[in-house]
């Protein structure tokens, strides 16, 4: 059971999984906003967070959030207005062979295509384990595309669950 010190719960959540979505949009918000609800977010409100899996976290399918509910996710995000631009985003997630070491997330998003992002974005993770000295059990990853007809987003993340 979770203790609330000064009003914050101290639940850590343990569970996460990996999203990602593309669309086109009247203006940037719309696009982007759209690409969080190809995403499967796009009806909660996202508490975007530095970037550390709690220890002990399980990947899961992605559920069903709860309208409204407040999400902890890092998460990367492109936009653009340039037509014909490709652009991608993309997060890696490197899990530690200890489980009782945290687990970091990189995120990554640029004009390109959503294989170049990838390898950057799962090369960040390895790198940011290796500054820890963290062995590593293995490297999730998800990445979007969009090729902009007008105005275009990007959007990959993970979600933190319980």
């Amino acid at each position: 059971m979770a203790k609330i010190i000064n009003g914050i719960s101290n639940k850590i959540p343990n569970k996460f999984f990996l999203v990602s979505g593309h669309s086109e949009g009247m203006t940037p918000l719309n696009a982007f906003d759209s690409a969080l609800i190809d995403a499967g977010v796009g009806n909660t409100n996202l508490m975007r967070m530095s970037s550390i899996l709690p220890p002990k976290s399980k990947q899961i399918k992605p559920v069903k959030l709860p309208l409204g509910a407040l999400i902890p996710i890092a998460y990367a995000g492109k936009t653009s207005t340039q037509v014909d631009e490709v652009i991608s985003a993309g997060v890696a997630c490197a899990v530690p062979q200890d489980p009782r070491l945290n687990g970091l997330i990189m995120e990554y998003s640029a004009a390109g295509r959503k294989y170049d992002i990838d390898r950057i974005v799962r090369d960040m993770a390895e790198e940011g384990m290796r500054y820890r000295g963290y062995k590593i059990k293995s490297i999730y990853s998800v990445t979007a595309e969009h090729h902009v007809k007008k105005t275009g987003a990007a959007f990959a993340a993970v979600v933190l669950w319980w």
